[in-house]
């Protein structure tokens, strides 16, 4: 295997999501190298089924595509250490108002590998209890229920492009729909 070897790791801007790095790499050939790393805490995510097996998603404003998107419900550690099924459950709460006991891992992604260390745990909740919301002061969510059908669709016509929720919905239709 060839050799790679950071040689430095400058912090350019310390953000309230992520931290940008500049990395200062030795390629196997020797030549010296800049590459962009973006730090990421990790963060949770959640396929909340309901009674008639559909998934509870959420719809909301994304700045960084100037547009609303359709996702599972998910959000960012509160630190690196936070159990992600608390903050799963958690996210379920805040986002949806629905709270369940029942959350198990269907899998871990990562986002953006070529420069973003964003590690995502994706959990499904079932045996729904609904409740309230609480959002945070600067989110604005929609909730509703989906089929299945109805998401894998949305999936492949590119209406739903978001990776998280991409991975979830066919993984969890492969796992529990088979």
């Amino acid at each position: 295997m060839e050799e790679f070897k950071r040689l430095d790791r400058t912090l350019v801007a310390h953000g309230a999501i992520i931290d940008y790095y500049q990395d200062t790499i030795r390629v196997p050939n020797g030549n010296i190298v800049k590459w962009d790393f973006i730090g990421h805490k990790g963060a949770a995510a959640v396929v909340p089924v309901d009674e008639q097996g559909r998934i509870i998603m959420v719809k909301q404003y994304r700045n960084a595509l100037d547009r609303y998107t359709l996702e599972i419900p998910a959000g960012g550690l509160q630190s690196a250490d936070e159990p992600t099924k608390d903050a799963a459950a958690r996210e379920l709460s805040e986002e949806t108002g629905y709270v369940s006991e029942h959350l198990e891992l269907l899998l871990s992604i990562r986002t953006t590998v070529a420069f973003c260390n964003e590690k995502i745990d994706i959990y499904v909740a079932d045996q729904l209890v609904p409740g309230k919301q609480h959002l945070d002061e600067d989110e604005y969510v929609q909730v509703g229920a989906y089929t299945v059908e109805e998401l894998t669709d949305m999936i492949y016509t590119g209406e739903i492009q978001d990776s998280k929720t991409v991975s979830a919905v066919l993984a969890y239709k492969d796992k529990y729909l088979k």
